[in-house]
């Protein structure tokens, strides 16, 4: 079963827009659980745009489901990340500057750096996930780094989907494959939705996980969370 990672970073985006707590990203992140999600997700950036480091320290207790932080590993986050002990930690090669994820590792110019982090997440007993592209030689280096999962970014998959879904999925499901037959877990995330997902998912069953946070937001708005997070389960079906 593919499960369904929820990622409320969204949630606190909106809370700070106005200071306060409202609206509360624990309560959301318990009703996330309680709705149905089998995990949460977190992606806290050094300058607290959204999710700040003591909304992690507060979700971990509360937490039901698998709890999974994703993140540039510099020191400030591995510290977070050893320091709160989630289920999965994905790492993510974003700068400072960047907006959204929109690139996954290059894991073979990485590859010493990224074993280094790996072997401390697993003396945690954090399982690792490695943020990449839809690439065979990004997921043989992923598991050479120690990995236990890689993430397939899929923006482009979702940018390429209304033209032309089976060329769009194409690499991926290559990628899918090669990741299955090295022996790794297989996550996915970035601007799947309720248009794109059962086709991928269709595509590609033994899928471990999706991290859907944006587009499922934004759904909710319309739809209502319980409804919405009802919908997206729907498509893994």
């Amino acid at each position: 079963m593919t499960r369904l990672s929820v990622n409320i970073n969204k949630i606190a985006t909106l809370r700070n827009a106005r200071g306060g707590n409202n609206p509360d990203v624990l309560r959301v992140a318990q009703d996330c659980e309680r709705f149905g999600a089998q995990g949460i997700t977190v992606h806290p950036r050094p300058d607290e745009r959204h999710i700040r480091r003591q909304d992690v320290r507060d979700l971990k207790p509360l937490i039901t489901t698998e709890f999974n932080i994703e993140g540039n590993p510099e020191p400030q986050f591995v510290d977070l990340v050893l320091a709160t002990r989630p289920t999965q930690v994905t790492l993510v090669p974003d700068s400072h500057e960047q907006l959204t994820s929109n690139h996954g590792w290059d894991t073979r110019a990485n590859l010493a750096f990224l074993t280094d982090v790996s072997a401390r997440f697993h003396e945690a007993g954090i399982r690792v996930s490695i943020f990449i592209d839809a690439d065979e030689q990004m997921a043989d280096y992923a598991r050479r780094a120690g990995a236990d999962r890689v993430e397939l970014y899929t923006e482009p998959y979702a940018a390429a989907y209304a033209a032309d879904r089976e060329t769009a999925i194409a690499p991926f499901v290559r990628t899918a494959e090669a990741v299955r037959q090295l022996g790794l877990g297989l996550n996915a995330g970035h601007d799947l939705s309720l248009q794109n997902l059962a086709y991928f998912h269709e595509r590609i069953p033994w899928t471990d996980e999706v991290s859907i946070g944006h587009a499922l937001i934004c759904d909710a708005l319309y739809l209502g969370l319980e409804e919405t997070i009802r919908r997206y389960l729907a498509q893994l079906q």
